[in-house]
């Protein structure tokens, strides 16, 4: 039996480095304060005005969502790059929340590690950070936790959770589609968060490839490929609903599962979906993995996105203007399907 006095740092959690570290976020989450936000210094919680600024709600209803980065987070590691999972993160949750027409309020982190390592909590909370600012959204707390035994010391898993809001007489719960609503795809900045075990098992086991490795045919390296951060919907979303709300009927974010699987959530019954896979053409990082892991063209549209990230199911008079809007906002956009009266599920054409 040792004669020294235990403390928590031969425990494995350092006070000294654990507060090094949160003296470096403030700052950062300052940055995505809205004017919503209540200051509460030392507070245990955040505060947030549901009213102010000029906002107004009649009947509000709060949406909420929570996801985390899943095994992209391993990429980062080998990569040593950790400043824009963040920005995955938020966008995971946000822009689930977008489908139910939310507007983002704010967004809460969780981060568990299995050392202390105050540059690798500001690097990750600078990405969340980032995504914030995208979404328009405050970063209002937060959680680390340092977790000796239960994470290895390399290791952390990411959590968050965002609230939004909205009037409840304008919820987009896919009640009100229609056959004969088209299917807007909004375009994806590539893999964005999903599939990524097959995604590691086709670059790293089967192709053998380094994470620095320069793949010729995408003009990047492995790591630019696979750490492009998630497209974060928000601003879109709003510019769409602010000016053909009426004309939106459902909101579909393509995550894992792909299109078919996602947007078919959103169907009422009576209602089923044919996608036109012709429509649109795959980003080349689709085509990339498919041929070095010989993977099946099937299976690449159940695992991911193939390009589209976002579908805005919208009357077909109204798709031209949807599309317009798209653009103005700087997305590429296809009409990638429509709603046909049968048994609720989801088929491909092409």
């Amino acid at each position: 039996m040792s004669s020294e006095p235990l403390t928590y740092r031969s425990a494995g959690v350092d006070l000294d480095l654990y507060e090094q570290a949160m003296d470096r976020l403030p700052a950062m989450m300052k940055k995505t304060n809205t004017g919503r936000v209540m200051p509460l210094p030392g507070g245990f919680a955040g505060l947030f005005r549901l009213f102010g600024e000029g906002k107004k709600y009649e009947d509000p209803v709060l949406i909420s969502g929570t996801d985390g980065v899943g095994t992209k987070i391993k990429v980062a590691a080998m990569a040593r790059r950790y400043d824009t999972i963040g920005i995955d993160l938020v966008g995971m949750c946000v822009n689930d929340c977008l489908c139910l027409g939310a507007e983002p309020l704010f967004f809460l982190d969780y981060l568990a590690l299995g050392k202390d390592n105050p540059d690798l909590i500001a690097n990750i909370v600078k990405g969340v950070c980032d995504g914030c600012e995208q979404a328009g959204a405050a970063l209002l707390g937060g959680e680390t936790a340092i977790m000796p035994d239960l994470y290895a010391p390399a290791d952390f898993d990411l959590a968050g959770f965002c609230v939004g809001v909205a009037e409840r007489s304008q919820l987009l719960d896919g009640k009100r589609v229609r056959p004969g609503n088209v299917m807007v795809g909004i375009a994806s900045t590539g893999l964005h968060s999903n599939g990524y075990s097959l995604v590691r098992k086709i670059v790293f086991d089967h192709g053998r490839y380094g994470i620095d490795d320069y793949v010729a045919e995408l003009k990047q390296t492995v790591a630019d490929v696979l750490l492009t951060p998630t497209q974060i919907y928000a601003r879109l979303v709003s510019t769409v609903l602010g000016k053909e709300r009426d004309n939106v009927t459902a909101i579909a974010h393509i995550t894992g599962g792909g299109l078919a699987d996602n947007a078919v959530r959103v169907l009422p019954e009576g209602c089923k979906l044919v996608v036109d896979r012709g429509s649109w053409t795959a980003p080349p990082v689709f085509e990339w993995l498919q041929r070095i892991g010989n993977v099946d063209r099937e299976e690449m549209f159940r695992v991911f996105n193939m390009g589209i990230g976002l579908v805005l199911f919208v009357d077909a008079a109204a798709a031209d203007r949807v599309q317009a809007l798209a653009k103005e906002s700087g997305f590429a956009s296809w009409i990638v399907g429509e709603v046909q009266a049968g048994e609720t599920n989801a088929t491909y054409r092409g």
